[in-house]
């Protein structure tokens, strides 16, 4: 029998303790196998990942990667949440957002998500999309407004939204001290969507009246969407937001309120991308920072910053939606995980339109199944300790702390937008990361990798237009897969006029073991472009390739083998197909010098520039 130590399980204890310097040894052996002779330090850099806003991912954390203290959940600097009890009394605020113009319409999809699990409305108040102020009655009818939290988004249109809010709740019986939500104003998003001047005015006005009547109303929402979705990184978003937040605490405090006061009427929204760690760190770095300002400005105990996380609309795809599902899952975990207070996931196919009934109920069961199956809150800060996640934390809260200095030296929020100098700064973060999806550095499942060229396309009602994307002079709107989606609608519409794709031949050179993987490669790129990659007799040689090329109706050819085979065959196959009336040959594999092969692809070349200038080549429009 073996008697357990009174302190509880020996765990670890009876293993040696493993030294840094003999992971690296390892890790060194390693390496050498795959040609690059690194030792030490040099061994580890060479499988670290740079990501976004220069910060590098290393491939081992250790208790020697020091972070700044944590704290305690529901303490001041918030990092690990803004409860002491975290989300265990009963998860996050699932909070469905609605755009439907039509007052009957939006009811009834209200209703069905409050009945089914909602507990939070985001209506779309006036202007393009949304439900006209003086509907508003008739879209919340048969809504408990004293239990169900209503968060307006009304735009130009908020002074008018809010007084219409206000008056519902008074005519529905609904106390001062019971109503829940938030009213909405946001004039520097609203600046950074439209290009408008922003007006302080009317969000000062409610702000004020709010403090006074509404203990349970905000006002206020610092919406950093507008600068995720222009292209920026995570710092950059969490920069803009804390600039927006000052700018909002200079304005009310000038107006009269105290500091704890004016944080009171704030809530901040933050994009949920599928790089799960990323985003948990983005929301413990948004609260430490946030609880630095509040320092700072006289208010220790002015309590954590309350924040939505949406669901990022930039991942979302047009093409293969239902891995989307697969992408806001992700984001709704580390969302969740990150703390935060209210989480919208989009619907599937928030990308193609309007969405139906089955992906609302998708996008609200994603948070029902991680509450109530995996019940992910019931563990308070489930990444806190984490070696990897606090310094992911601390480097991100360092790296936007110094992007939202840069926006206060220019003068702040309103000011770094009207310089253009925000736009600026995200437009070449989009530029840059333009090249790494064109590259396939960042890989979009279903789109510029493993596409589908034969998948039957989702229809949805079409969206009204966004203002901002009209040419009105806010920041742009960008999503990751819109450079292959041009490319992709481009093969569709010369589908629709001559009834065939645009297609491929792949000359496959000796056995399978031999061209299989790079067949699969070439067949997979080509297809991010919408063209049709054909297969000829397996393996084709020089003798074989005039004839099999013609038999396959394809105006360009690629090979696909092995190098050794490259260098038997290459040269000879390649001119044959060229004399039988190959436009272009290529080879899938690094440069060779091959006799007759016009390009080469690879993994890491410009996939997006050899598709397009092809297409131009084939003719397709």
């Amino acid at each position: 029998m073996t008697v357990l130590p009174a302190d509880g399980l020996s765990l670890a204890a009876e293993f040696p303790h493993p030294a840094h310097e003999q992971w690296q040894s390892l890790v060194e052996g390693v390496l050498r196998k795959s040609g690059k002779d690194v030792a030490g330090s040099a061994a580890e850099e060479a499988l670290s990942t740079t990501v976004e806003d220069g910060l590098i991912t290393r491939p081992l954390y250790t208790s020697r990667d020091s972070a700044p203290d944590a704290g305690y959940p529901g303490f001041a600097p918030f990092t690990r949440g803004g409860k002491a009890e975290g989300n265990a009394a009963g998860g996050w605020d699932v909070r469905q957002r609605h755009t439907l113009s039509d007052p009957a319409r939006l009811n009834e999809a209200v209703l069905a998500d409050l009945e089914n699990g909602v507990t939070s409305l985001w209506l779309t108040v006036g202007g393009i999309g949304g439900v006209p102020v003086s509907a508003l009655a008739g879209a919340l009818d048969g809504v408990y407004l004293d239990l169900a939290p209503v968060v307006l988004d009304a735009g130009s249109e908020f002074d008018a939204a809010a007084a219409e809010l206000l008056r519902l709740y008074a005519e529905r019986g609904v106390g001062a001290q019971t109503a829940r939500g938030n009213l909405g104003a946001d004039p520097l998003g609203q600046a950074a969507r439209s290009g408008a001047e922003p007006a302080l005015t009317a969000a000062v006005h409610w702000a004020q009246r709010c403090a006074q009547e509404f203990p349970g109303l905000r006002a206020l929402t610092v919406d950093a969407l507008p600068y995720h979705e222009a292209g920026g990184s995570a710092a950059e978003e969490l920069g803009a937001s804390l600039a927006t937040g000052v700018a909002y605490l200079r304005a009310l405090t000038e107006a009269g309120l105290c500091v704890e006061e004016a944080c009171a009427q704030m809530e901040f929204r933050y994009a949920a991308t599928a790089d799960q760690f990323l985003t948990i760190a983005k929301l413990r770095a948004a609260r430490r920072l946030w609880a630095r300002v509040s320092e700072v400005c006289g208010a220790a105990d002015a309590g954590a910053q309350r924040q939505h996380a949406v669901t990022s609309p930039v991942m979302m795809t047009r093409r293969d939606p239902w891995v989307n599902m697969l992408r806001t899952t992700l984001a709704c975990l580390g969302a969740g995980v990150g703390g935060a207070d209210s989480v919208t996931v989009l619907p599937f196919d928030h990308a193609l339109g309007l969405p139906d009934a089955f992906a609302r109920r998708i996008a609200r069961n994603t948070s029902t199944i991680l509450l109530e199956e995996s019940h992910l809150a019931r563990v308070i800060d489930p990444a806190g300790g984490s070696w990897y996640v606090e310094r992911l934390t601390a480097e991100l809260a360092d790296a936007a702390w110094a992007f939202f200095q840069e926006i206060e030296r220019s003068g702040g929020q309103a000011a770094a937008l009207r310089s253009g100098m925000i736009g600026e700064r995200l437009a070449a973060t989009w530029a840059a990361r333009s090249r790494d999806l064109a590259r396939r550095k960042e890989p979009v499942t279903g789109v510029s990798e493993f596409p589908q060229l034969t998948e039957r396309p989702v229809e949805r009602e079409a969206a009204p237009t966004e203002a901002s994307a009209t040419g009105s002079g806010g920041l742009p709107r960008v999503r990751r897969d819109e450079a292959f989606e041009v490319l992709r609608a481009r093969s569709d519409a010369h589908l629709a006029a001559t009834g065939q794709r645009p297609r491929v031949f792949l000359a496959a050179l000796g056995p399978a073991s031999a061209h299989t993987a790079r067949a699969s490669f070439a067949s997979n790129l080509f297809q991010a472009g919408g063209i049709e990659p054909v297969h000829g007799p397996v393996p084709v040689d020089a003798a074989t390739a005039a004839d099999a090329f013609r038999a396959g109706g394809a105006t360009v050819a690629c090979l696909c083998s092995s190098d050794t085979l490259y260098a038997e065959q290459a040269g000879a196959v390649a001119e044959a197909l060229g004399s039988a009336g190959a436009q272009r040959v290529f080879l899938a594999g690094r440069p060779g010098g091959y006799t007759g092969v016009d390009e080469y692809v690879f993994a890491g070349s410009d996939v997006v520039a050899v598709l397009s200038s092809l297409l131009d080549r084939m003719g397709v429009a």
